[in-house]
């Protein structure tokens, strides 16, 4: 069959390609042509626009490019219109995706799956009704996300997660904490590792203030897990002489070998869970007050991290709006690392979120479920 992907993002690109990989599974004729990346690109078919052409996120971002996101949607249009597959499979990037979503349906009558959902069920709650118009079936890789499309009475499916099967296949497993500590000409002391976000903001508003917090603690040493395309010089800025390590595409292996983590909201935070490791939920926003003023008023959920969205509860402390500070921080630390007790609760914590998040084969369930629906169709 013939699949069509968009994706906007690197973590699209990496879904993506894991998806395709399991589609050639199931489908040895599996033909592709995408919107996505090297990743995607390296299990083969057709790229057509890399998204970094198209990753443009905030508002004032949006606006300055927006001639080239039209150009970008009129070429995915063109492009699928000429290529007719047999379902197109949108990853997350919502703002250009239901735009996609829409043309199809209205015009070439393709099948539509959505594969990792927007986050809608946070906020834009009313995105459901271009959802449930222009989509056929949603594709979930966080469990909690199927009660909210079953609220709306919409077809989903829970694949599992595959920040779950990274975990479970990932290299250096064995490693010991003296190896690790070799092989980076790193101290002989207990890691506090800081994982301060993906893009260059989010580095700039937290990594300064993680850093002054784990400096209070000289009997640890403190290592920055280094985002991708992110490049070093930009983390100088505020290491600047301070005894502070970094490490780039080692995330998984200073996670297994971290004492305690300072994380932004994110993917990283329920990485950090898989691991078992004690972590502080930390992030900086500007105008603090006002932040958690819109948040507790405007937002549909009560938490910002992934690992107490799937526990339902308070599994880790959120440090954001009003009460990011470095006192706040420095406060959560000390009992990561001192309290036996604190850390022994959150850990039984992270075992709910195991358990719910289910075992590995997300890329698999999700190719074969897609695989299925389409032979259905075709029968």
């Amino acid at each position: 069959m013939k699949y069509y992907l968009i994706a906007g993002e690197a973590s699209g690109d990496l879904h993506g390609s894991n998806l395709m990989k399991a589609l050639k599974e199931v489908d040895p004729d599996a033909d592709f042509r995408y919107f996505g990346g090297d990743l995607m690109q390296a299990v083969g078919g057709s790229l057509v626009k890399h998204y970094r052409e198209m990753a443009f996120m905030g508002f004032i971002p949006v606006l300055l490019n927006i001639k080239s996101i039209f150009r970008n949607m009129k070429t995915a249009r063109e492009d699928i219109t000429l290529y007719q597959p047999d379902v197109v499979i949108l990853i997350d990037y919502p703002g250009f995706n239901l735009k996609m979503a829409r043309f199809i349906k209205e015009n070439l009558k393709i099948p539509v799956y959505y594969y990792i959902s927007p986050k809608i069920w946070a906020w834009k709650e009313y995105r459901i009704k271009e959802i449930k118009k222009y989509v056929d079936k949603m594709f979930c890789i966080l469990p909690f996300e199927v009660e909210f499309y079953k609220k709306h009475h919409f077809p989903v499916e829970y694949v599992g997660n595959p920040s779950v099967d990274a975990f479970a296949f990932r290299d250096y497993q064995e490693e010991t904490p003296d190896e690790f500590i070799r092989y980076n000409n790193l101290e002989n002391k207990p890691v506090i590792a800081l994982l301060a976000g993906s893009r260059k903001q989010e580095i700039k508003d937290n990594l300064p203030t993680m850093i002054e917090v784990a400096l209070s603690y000289p009997d640890h040493q403190i290592v920055i897990a280094g985002a991708p395309g992110i490049d070093i010089s930009y983390y100088q800025l505020y290491i600047q002489d301070y005894p502070v390590h970094i490490v780039f595409n080692q995330t998984y292996r200073l996670l297994q070998q971290a004492e305690a983590a300072l994380v932004t909201s994110g993917t990283a935070t329920l990485e950090t869970a898989l691991f078992r490791i004690p972590q502080a939920v930390c992030y900086k926003t500007p105008v603090k007050k006002l932040v958690t003023f819109v948040w507790n008023h405007l937002f549909k959920v009560k938490y910002i991290s992934l690992v107490n969205l799937i526990a339902s509860r308070e599994v880790v402390r959120e440090l954001f709006g009003k009460y990011f500070s470095k006192e706040q921080i420095h406060s959560e630390l000390d009992l990561l690392l001192h309290n036996i007790e604190y850390k022994k609760r959150m850990q039984k914590g992270y075992d709910e979120v195991i358990t719910r998040l289910g075992k590995p084969g997300a890329s698999e369930k999700a190719a074969s479920a897609i695989y299925k629906s389409l032979k259905e169709i075709h029968r």
